[in-house]
């Protein structure tokens, strides 16, 4: 798999529990309006193309809650993914007015497109996906770029760029400890 410049990535997978429920489906884009799907069957894994560009650390992955999307990629592929940049997070740390810092929100409200999530919690692991679940998994993808920009421009404007790169520089640690049994325990907490 070839893409260059910057890759929007998202997953999809039979539930939000990334070590029981399995990965099914990749979406990629380098946000020229076209998506790229990489379906998995049970247990086949072996994507040494897709492994190579998504450990890349030449190449930010840009993401909407990297800290599931890591996770999983980590767990059925093997590899950590590097360097990361999160919509949600960026969007958590600027935009503070809201809590309202979905994918579809953020859609809405930043670039004035109405998302579907229709197909959100629709069976990934069909041996074919549907036309809807397609572009339902395309349009979780295709407008990170955008989002990315959009928010950029707020932490720089908020003077939170250095918070915001910590934090994404930390997810791969975050989705480790996720996997590792840590995922509803705070371990910076005091208690």
């Amino acid at each position: 798999m070839k893409l260059k410049g910057d890759i929007a990535i998202d997953t999809e997978a039979m539930g939000l529990i990334n070590r029981r429920d399995r990965l099914c489906l990749v979406q990629l884009s380098t946000g020229d309006g076209d998506v790229h799907l990489v379906k998995f069957a049970r247990n086949a894994y072996d994507a040494p193309n897709l492994k190579k560009l998504l450990s890349d650390p030449s190449t930010t992955k840009l993401f909407h809650f990297a800290r599931f999307d890591v996770a999983i990629i980590r767990f059925y592929l093997g590899i950590l993914v590097q360097p990361i940049y999160c919509t949600r997070t960026a969007s958590k740390l600027v935009r503070t007015f809201t809590d309202r810092h979905g994918l579809k929100e953020l859609c809405k409200e930043l670039l004035g497109k109405e998302i579907s999530k229709q197909q959100q919690s629709s069976d990934w692991g069909a041996n074919e996906l549907s036309q809807e679940q397609k572009e339902y998994a395309a349009s979780d993808v295709l407008y990170l770029h955008q989002l990315r920009d959009i928010l950029n421009a707020m932490l720089i404007r908020e003077g939170r760029e250095e918070l915001a790169q910590a934090c994404f520089n930390f997810l791969p640690a975050r989705a480790m400890l996720d996997l590792s049994g840590w995922e509803e325990i705070d371990i910076f907490a005091h208690q």
